[in-house]
């Protein structure tokens, strides 16, 4: 049986930069090459990034995309790597955009795989299925392919595939087994949520038992807006076997020798029919350029890390990335001595370095000693750029001027804090970084042009509970290391407070998190209803009073910064509701 040296390049694009995209492809096509592949593999839409968004309506940048295939493969040739088959996504379009007054039915804007063989763009395919729940608009933006594209090479039939084919039965998959494929390539931008791991693995492995063929799964990585993309590249063999596994949250290039069945027929470049969809076979090379000799090539398994590293590294690289992409020198966040904060500082400085984080602590009357020390504490531990700016004086001016009481003048300190905050970016060019937490901004316990102030929230998809789990973790994780844990215990340990009025708790405002955060998780993420809740053990009186936050903070949460998702409904592009909404679960 033939033995294909397969080389999965995980790696991490940037939407819009298709010259630079074009670069990393070059740069890790020779890594492969290097490494004795005889088929390299790139992640979908690579070549402009992913998801473009609106930007597929722009012919221009469909032109972009099309023409920058072609002197990608003559590049690549250039480049001595011409005899090395490469699979890479691209933006097609085989007509106007579908928004457009001169569509044509059928046609349009494509999700796109080329197959790039000596010089040229030997075989494509179009994407199949075309996701459109959660994050994903594919409807809205392309239109489907309905031909599997087969291409034979050194002697093996290989299918290509693209991300959500591989998540829902039949169509491609289905198709591939019918044509007698002996590999199913699938390249895919599939963004991360906690536990997706342990979904693919066996979602790979059903495609690979209804193909009844191996099935190489390659996907990029990186942070874009709010998406955070893990990597988690795999080999699945055809009987379901887990053959290679690549780690997540890094670039790598996964590399392993895979036996396969050889192609039982002659090629018969051509058309044929199966399961509605068309099946083109297509000759790309007969002979595979040589392996090195020697030991196999051995991919080797990443086992899953424990759920808290897991999301504290998506955290860590979507802020990273959207701070680097969009080309901001440093950032810069209040430093309250809370544990908010404190694990949005230590987010920033494993992300970007301590030389790129300034943390200003903004402190009031009422604020505490403890609260002052601990944001002290954790400047000396993380060794971030430390700042102090009163703003008592600020607020008695307003208040000399106005009259004003009650939250009204708890809202005013946190709005100063935000226009010192903001001050400071615009003088020196940080992004602001706010560090409210989901549980609050679900029951929009935060004050508009306040805490909420910034440009980017690396804790906006993480529930307060697990915010503690999260700074335990990040302070174990120090010590195992032999490292100084960059969180103070006082921060974890002491109540949560706003620190707005004298002797303030959120206890005052809130249920516990430990009561609050079962029910906004049933509710937000799972969609239930009040009856739902109540059935699932929660009181009733307590189910109301969320509720009722939850549903009349829509205006807030509609106004505030993009941050990394890591559950399965993030608010934002997850989550879509009416702001002016007046459907209410009775009690």
């Amino acid at each position: 049986m033939p033995t294909l040296r397969l080389a999965l390049c995980q790696v991490n694009p940037t939407v819009g930069d298709i010259d630079g995209n074009a670069d990393l492809i070059r740069a890790w096509a020779r890594k492969a090459a290097d490494a004795g592949a005889q088929l390299a593999l790139f992640p979908e839409l690579m070549l402009t990034g992913y998801p473009v968004e609106d930007l597929v309506f722009r012919r221009s940048f469909v032109a972009a995309s099309k023409a920058a295939l072609q002197r990608l493969a003559a590049d690549l040739a250039a480049d001595g790597l011409g005899d090395l088959p490469i699979m890479v996504g691209y933006l097609d379009a085989d007509g106007p955009p579908q928004v457009s007054a001169d569509a044509e039915p059928g046609k349009g804007a494509r999700n796109a795989a080329a197959l790039l063989h000596r010089g040229a763009v030997a075989a494509t395919y179009f994407k199949h299925h075309l996701p459109n729940y959660g994050v994903f608009d594919e409807d809205r933006y392309f239109v489907p392919g309905n031909t599997l594209t087969v291409a034979r090479i050194g002697g093996v039939d290989v299918a290509l595939t693209i991300c959500e084919d591989l998540w829902q039965a039949g169509g491609p998959f289905a198709v591939a087994r019918q044509a007698g494929v002996g590999l199913v390539l699938n390249i895919n931008g599939s963004p991360y949520e906690l536990n997706k791991d342990d979904i693919r693995l066996p979602l790979v492995r059903r495609r690979a038992a209804e193909a009844g063929a191996a099935v190489a799964y390659v996907n990029m990585v990186g942070g874009q807006d709010e998406l955070v993309y893990d990597g988690d590249s795999m080999i699945v063999g055809a009987d379901g076997m887990l053959l290679a596994r690549a780690p997540q949250f890094v670039e790598h290039l996964l590399v392993h020798d895979v036996e396969l069945p050889p192609a039982k027929e002659p090629v018969d470049q051509g058309e044929e029919l199966a399961d509605d969809m068309r099946v083109v076979r297509i000759k790309v090379s007969d002979i595979l350029s040589p392996a090195p000799t020697g030991e196999l090539a051995v991919g080797g398994i990443i086992e899953p890390v424990a759920d808290e590293a897991e999301v504290w590294q998506a955290l860590v690289l979507g802020l990273r990335d959207y701070v680097n992409k969009n080309r901001f020198p440093s950032v810069v966040l209040g430093l309250s001595g809370g544990i908010d904060s404190a694990v949005s500082a230590a987010i920033a400085v494993d992300a970007l370095g301590p030389d790129r984080v300034v943390g200003v602590s903004l402190p009031s009357q009422h604020s505490s000693e403890h609260s002052r020390a601990d944001a002290e504490e954790l400047a000396k531990r993380t060794g971030l750029d430390y700042r102090i700016e009163p703003i008592q004086p600020m607020v008695d001016t307003f208040l000399a001027n106005l009259s004003l009481s009650g939250v009204t003048v708890e809202n005013l300190q946190a709005r100063v804090r935000g226009v010192i905050l903001m001050a400071l970016s615009n003088q020196e060019g940080h992004l602001v970084l706010t560090t409210g937490n989901k549980s609050e901004l679900a029951v929009g316990y935060s004050t508009l042009y306040g805490d909420s102030v910034g440009g980017y929230n690396p804790v906006k998809d993480v529930w307060k509970t697990l915010i503690w789990r999260l700074a335990k973790w990040r302070n174990a994780d120090a010590e195992r290391r032999g490292e100084t844990p960059p969180i103070p215990e006082s921060s974890i340990g002491k109540p949560p407070s706003a620190e707005l009025s004298p002797g303030q708790l959120d206890s005052d405002t809130l249920p516990d998190y430990d009561v609050l955060d079962p029910i906004l998780i049933g509710y937000v993420d799972g969609d239930l209803g009040r009856d739902g809740l109540i059935a699932s053990g929660h009181d009733p009186a307590i189910v109301d009073k969320v509720l009722r936050m939850v549903d009349t903070a829509e205006y807030k949460r509609r106004q505030s910064a993009p941050g990394t998702k890591i559950s399965h409904k993030a608010f934002g592009r997850d989550r879509r509701l009416p702001i002016t909404n007046r459907w209410r679960e009775h009690g």
